[in-house]
């Protein structure tokens, strides 16, 4: 009999891949933090055993959900400029916010918010986009979690870095300390075409080649960006991107709600990602991004929640309700995104999008443990016929119970195992008196 570090036998396991499959009354086994096989929970006697044998008689088990773009620490930042329009919103009061308090300290504090927040609702990994990147890298480390962090380059002088040069300066030394860690990936984040130059951007896509990291950039997030960029450069971002030679597989691009059939066709062409975060764009009423046109193009679609200061939550199964329903009335199609697809996005697609689909975003053998476990028992989730769309359409966050991270339980029954709730809280209620001088 072959003894495994652990065993999780559940009600229903959904891999993910393939799309739509459903195992029902099977167990996951792992062993070194990876998943060493998944089989009919009576074919264990006598095959396999563990110390840690996790019964789940009304949960379905499915891989960690992938949140693709958020901005960690802003989490501190929740419900501090609401109603607002993007331009507004971000130029008269996050910026300056930002300008006052975003330190290091703000960074660290504001990711485990976040990152406790992001495990409580099902997100086992997350591609993030902000200032002293080397704070939220440090917490990641500390509390096991996975992540990719953004190395951002922006145009203009913030408490992390001054100058053009400081900027890439910074972003290479924190490269450089985590590119072997195990579970923090790096990522080149230019904020934007409008706030990012020319020279930049060639500087950007010529490191990203000699590190072989994907860049993460908001892109087409409204239809004013596009007409300003007219307007400034004589051609849409896109295009100016293409002409940069910006555009590669290698491209998560966040929004996008104003796109042309033709520029579809170049996303296809170049193989670039696509990070649709359904709630920020209706909150800000940024557009509507074409998620069934890029689908039915082969687009690779991701789900982010963006920041909880535009959102005002990291919660992925929201999210997923929000893609799915957005999708169907933006295009008059009822079958327009349906909940397997929305899950696609919310898991390998995100790992796709990150270059770790070969170890993360779906159940398969080999991969590591990277799950969570969501109770389907309770009341309002009753008559339960399919347990795919039962958690799109019907879901909560709080039916989360746990949560692994290359197979370590972060997350039983709800309590936190390697973050502190109440110290979390307290230093939350601490800065939200400082936000409010």
């Amino acid at each position: 009999m072959e003894n495994m570090d652990s065993i999780i036998s559940a009600r229903w396991i959904i891999p993910v891949v393939p799309e739509g499959k459903i195992l029902n009354n099977h167990s996951v086994l792992i062993n070194n933090g990876h998943i060493h096989d998944i089989i009919p929970t009576d074919e264990l006697t006598g095959r396999y055993e563990s110390s840690h044998h996790i019964h789940m008689n009304d949960h379905a088990l499915l891989p960690g959900f992938i949140n693709a773009h958020c901005h960690t620490p802003m989490t501190l930042l929740r419900g501090v400029a609401d109603d607002l329009p993007l331009k507004s919103w971000l130029e008269k009061h996050i910026w300056p916010l930002e300008g006052k308090w975003a330190d290091d300290k703000f960074c660290y504090d504001g990711t485990e918010l976040a990152i406790a927040e992001l495990l409580r609702s099902g997100s086992t990994s997350f591609i993030d986009m902000y200032f002293f990147p080397e704070a939220t890298a440090e917490v990641i480390d500390e509390c096991g979690y996975r992540a990719s962090i953004g190395l951002t380059v922006i145009e203009f002088p913030t408490k992390w870095a001054q100058t053009t040069d400081e900027y890439f300066d910074k972003c290479l030394q924190v490269h450089n300390e985590y590119q072997h860690h195990p579970l923090i990936e790096t990522h080149f984040a230019p904020h934007a075409p409008y706030t990012v130059s020319d020279d930049s951007m060639k500087r950007i896509r010529t490191l990203c080649n000699e590190l072989e990291i994907p860049i993460q950039m908001h892109i087409h997030e409204t239809q004013q960006e596009v007409d300003d960029s007219i307007e400034l450069h004589g051609k849409r971002p896109l295009q100016r991107l293409e002409d940069l030679g910006f555009l590669g597989p290698d491209l998560q691009a966040v929004h996008m709600t104003a796109l042309t059939d033709d520029e579809i066709e170049l996303l296809v062409k170049r193989g670039v990602h696509v990070m649709h975060c359904p709630q920020s764009n209706m909150k800000l009423a940024s557009g509507i991004a074409p998620i069934p046109k890029l689908l039915k193009a082969g687009v690779n679609v991701a789900l982010g929640t963006d920041g909880a200061a535009s959102n005002n939550d990291l919660d992925m199964i929201g999210e997923m309700q929000s893609a799915a329903m957005l999708a169907k009335v933006g295009s008059g199609d009822a079958t327009a995104v349906s909940a397997e697809q929305a899950l696609t996005m919310a898991t390998i697609g995100g790992a796709r999008a990150m270059g770790i689909d070969n170890k993360v975003g779906s159940l398969e053998l080999g991969k590591q443990a990277d799950m969570i476990a969501i109770d389907l028992s309770k009341l309002e989730q009753q008559p339960l016929f399919n347990p795919i769309s039962q958690i799109v359409y019907s879901g909560d966050k709080r039916l989360v119970s746990d949560a692994w991270v290359a197979g370590r339980h972060l997350m039983k029954n709800r309590e936190l195992t390697t973050l502190d709730y109440d110290k979390i809280l307290h230093k939350t209620k601490q800065w939200q008196e400082k936000l409010s001088s």
